[in-house]
């Protein structure tokens, strides 16, 4: 029997991470989305420009987890090796989360991170694509 199924690791992060979110939570995001969209509607052409850099720069999920992890274990790691030993159990639980979201597209920080409206860059790139089809009408 296969560990992992090879077809749910080549989904895209927009499905792996919508489909471990409560249905409710998506929902929001996709309000919030949708909102900052309608936003923009009398906006003027630099306003909408400035809106498409801003979401260019914003971090998504897949950043957030990776920065934060990452932070973690090497904090736990330094520490670890520098104070005491006991701290290196700070990666040993990390890196594992890390690993099943990366399998999986779920891991424990996960659900507090969307609720705090944190989105996938497919979320984010709606509402930029959005705003420049808005860029084409005008």
């Amino acid at each position: 029997m296969p560990i992992f199924n090879a077809e749910d690791s080549t989904r895209s992060s927009l499905d792996r991470v919508r489909s471990s979110t409560a249905s409710l939570v998506n929902e929001e995001i996709d309000h919030q989305t949708d909102i900052n969209i309608h936003r923009y509607k009398d906006k003027s052409r630099a306003e909408i420009l400035e809106r498409i850099q801003m979401l260019d720069k914003e971090w998504d999920i897949e950043r957030v987890l990776e920065v934060n992890a990452s932070t973690l274990a090497l904090t736990g790691l330094i520490l670890g090796l520098t104070k005491n030993r006991k701290w290196l159990f700070l990666p040993g639980i990390v890196l594992p989360f890390l690993l099943q979201h990366g399998l999986q597209g779920w891991c424990p920080p996960l659900p507090l991170l969307r609720r705090l409206g944190i989105r996938t860059r497919g979320e984010i790139d709606r509402e930029k694509y959005a705003l420049k089809i808005r860029l084409e009408k005008n």
